[in-house]
């Protein structure tokens, strides 16, 4: 049952991505900024996949660095660069202010305090982990990106984002297993391995759809993914 649900919501999340392309770059970066934000939120719950127990965040993850590439490839690098400046302030708000509400003394009359506690109560280490491992490979996916946009002459965009892609989350997938869980968790590396997998699965089948984006641009979009693509040959 999880593996259908699993691979439904890859297909909406997808679906919601070429939305938000078609109604312009704004909608796609804000698009980029809430998935990383639930990803971060939804981190905590566990599921049984293929047989594995797994976070159910991953999707989330690879629809947030596929936003990000799509806006670099028809819009700019520029406008990528600040989708992770104003998705990482986004992710400190939520932090801090998810803090200060649960300090708030709860009414006696109140039943959701419990509720709250267990979402929002992460370990620092982790929220803080997995900033940091956002932060870190969400440039290093730009700069990445851009380089195979050279070498393939702007051609073939879903392997450029495949290829990216997976090395970008092979680095974050060690990054913040070490920085989040070393030491806590057993087996560190059967639960790297195994959540490296599962991203490249949901990286493979996704990026296989992305062909289909230049059909969900604009046509004053278009024209400026043209300009874009001039530079790289400047």
């Amino acid at each position: 049952m999880n593996e259908i649900l699993f691979l439904i919501h890859i297909l909406l999340v997808i679906l919601f991505l070429f939305v938000a392309l078609r109604l312009g770059k704004n909608y796609l970066l804000v698009f980029a900024a809430i998935l990383a934000l639930i990803a971060n939120l939804f981190v905590i719950k566990q599921i049984d996949l293929f047989t594995k127990t797994v976070t159910a965040t991953d999707v989330f993850i690879i629809g947030a660095i596929f936003s990000q590439n799509l806006l670099q490839e028809y819009f700019g690098k520029e406008i990528a660069i600040k989708t992770i400046k104003i998705t990482f302030f986004s992710m400190l708000f939520f932090l801090v202010m998810s803090k200060i509400h649960l300090l708030y003394i709860p009414s006696h009359l109140d039943t959701t305090h419990a509720s709250f506690q267990n979402i929002l109560s992460s370990s620092p280490r982790i929220i803080i982990s997995s900033m940091v491992a956002f932060f870190l490979t969400q440039r290093l996916d730009i700069y990445f990106f851009s380089f195979l946009k050279k070498i393939f002459k702007a051609k073939y965009l879903p392997l450029r984002m495949g290829i990216s892609s997976i090395v970008v989350q092979s680095i974050d997938t060690l990054l913040f297993s070490f920085l989040a869980l070393w030491g806590i968790v057993d087996h560190i590396f059967d639960i790297i391995l195994f959540s490296f997998i599962i991203k490249s699965l949901v990286i493979i089948f996704s990026a296989s759809f992305m062909k289909l984006s230049k059909y969900f641009m604009k046509n004053e979009n278009k024209n400026e993914n043209e300009n874009e693509n001039e530079k790289i040959y400047e």
